[in-house]
């Protein structure tokens, strides 16, 4: 399906330069410049919701103003060249494309993936304001599904979940013929000040010292690929996508209850078991991410919050997945109250990184999806709003990740473990990237169904 676009103009001179976070600091550490480093055109995020009701296509519009005005990050460019820092411009229009989508009611859910999946292979320009976009797609008067994507720099995972939540509400205003009413908004300007007044962990000498025993001698997960990197590759990721079944996602939960535990530790546990398994390696430092939101005042807040913490778990006492679990909750509850930005861990352990540079090995991050502002059902005015989270489809090109692997599981609650696979095509096989889930089922099945019984067991 094609998709048509017009662009509004920006408007108005540059507003305000703010620091650097941290986050955006070690995001420009990684840009060589091209286009496939973070500023790159794939470096986006697409998210998808289904929409019922009468949805006012003036109102949506207003409203997509409304959370750009609301939301600096939406407006702000990084300036990489020279003095770095944050430009924040004043509020404009953002694209709304309009279209109509064909099919049947049957195949509706499909037509809906299909859309964010071709959206998701195209581009977003990280200069260009605001850096939010949104494409309706309507299947009849009552039912449509409402895309929205975003520039990685200037948003995460958890923000695109704030940005609908505040779009629906400012949408049901707009709608009535009334003002949005909603709380004022904590800025990411706030978080970066933040930062730099004190509020950064790195610069306890007790947390430094606690990363550099921690990680002494480890380096991060590294995972054999199918080919060199060639000079000058050839970038683009893929995603694979899956479900496990209901019976997988229950006997987590049930494990996780039952060694006082959370689903993300019983799914990292058990991946470690199948690093272990393939690599032969029983002292990990598997990079997850987090949601880097360490104060509530932030929860509502829009922009590039997202961290990755490495987690490192030493599986040669194990014998059991009891103790592999029992060993990764302790491992992790401590690296959680120790949380500070990746960059800074990196500055106390400078080798951390440096297999993953190593030709023939790749990076791999480990993620179970956790966002608590997720629409699963829920009517506000007229429409009711569902997020689109369980996904089938599959696509040789999508949104664009770091060199290497990054496993995504979450918890469906309508049932299952879904999960999804985004790999870099340079590197990796369709066939590599489907046997890893397969023998990721596998292993699942087995230790959830007997915790007790042998790591290395049948």
């Amino acid at each position: 399906m094609s998709i048509s676009r017009t662009t509004r103009p920006q408007t108005g001179p540059f507003e305000d330069r703010v620091p650097l976070s941290v986050q955006q600091e070690f995001l420009c550490m990684w840009d060589k410049g091209d286009e496939m480093g973070p500023f790159g055109p794939s470096y986006h995020i697409v998210d998808g919701w289904r929409l019922h009701g009468a949805v006012d296509v003036e109102a949506l519009r207003a409203a997509l103003d409304d959370v750009v005005a609301r939301h600096e990050a939406l407006r702000t460019i990084i300036q990489r060249e020279g003095e770095r820092c944050q430009r924040i411009h004043p509020p404009s229009s953002p694209e709304l494309t309009v279209l109509d989508l064909p099919g049947g009611e049957a195949s509706r859910e499909q037509r809906a993936e299909e859309l964010l999946n071709e959206l998701a292979a195209g581009s977003s320009n990280a200069r260009r304001l605001p850096l939010l976009r949104a494409v309706l797609g309507r299947f009849d008067a009552r039912d449509a599904v409402l895309a929205l994507v975003a520039h990685h720099t200037a948003v995460d995972a958890w923000s695109m979940q704030v940005i609908m939540r505040d779009l629906i509400r400012c949408h049901a205003a707009r709608a009535a013929g009334t003002e949005p009413d909603l709380p004022p908004a904590t800025q990411y300007r706030e978080y970066t000040r933040r930062q730099r007044d004190g509020g950064r962990r790195a610069d306890s000498a007790s947390v430094r010292q606690f990363w550099r025993e921690t990680l002494r001698g480890g380096h991060a997960l590294a995972l054999p690929t199918d080919r060199a990197r060639s000079a000058e590759p050839v970038f683009s990721t893929a995603w694979y996508r899956f479900a496990f079944g209901p019976e997988l996602a229950a006997a987590t939960e049930r494990t996780a209850v039952a060694l006082r535990s959370s689903p993300f530790m019983v799914l990292l546990a058990a991946f470690a078991v199948l690093v272990r398994h393939t690599t032969g390696a029983t002292d990990v430092v598997i990079p997850t991410f987090t949601p880097g939101r360490d104060q509530a005042r932030f929860h509502d807040a829009v922009g590039s919050f997202f961290n990755c913490l490495p987690i490192r778990v030493d599986l040669r006492d194990c014998r059991s997945f009891l103790d592999v679990v029992a060993e990764t909750r302790a491992r992790a509850l401590r690296a959680y109250s120790h949380e500070i930005p990746l960059m800074d861990v990196i500055a106390e352990v400078p080798d951390l990184m440096s297999r993953t540079q190593v030709d023939g090995l790749a990076s791999c991050v480990f993620q179970v999806i956790q966002t608590p502002h997720t629409m699963r059902s829920e009517q506000v005015g007229d429409v009711t709003v569902s997020a689109i989270r369980r996904k089938t489809l599959s696509q040789a090109k999508g949104s664009d990740i770091p060199d290497g692997l990054l496993l995504c599981l979450e918890l469906d609650p309508a049932g299952g473990l879904i999960g999804e696979l985004g790999y870099s095509r340079n590197l990796y096989d369709l066939a590599t990237v489907r046997g890893l889930t397969s023998r990721l089922e596998a292993l699942l099945s087995r230790l959830l169904g007997d915790p007790a019984a042998p790591i290395d067991g049948g």
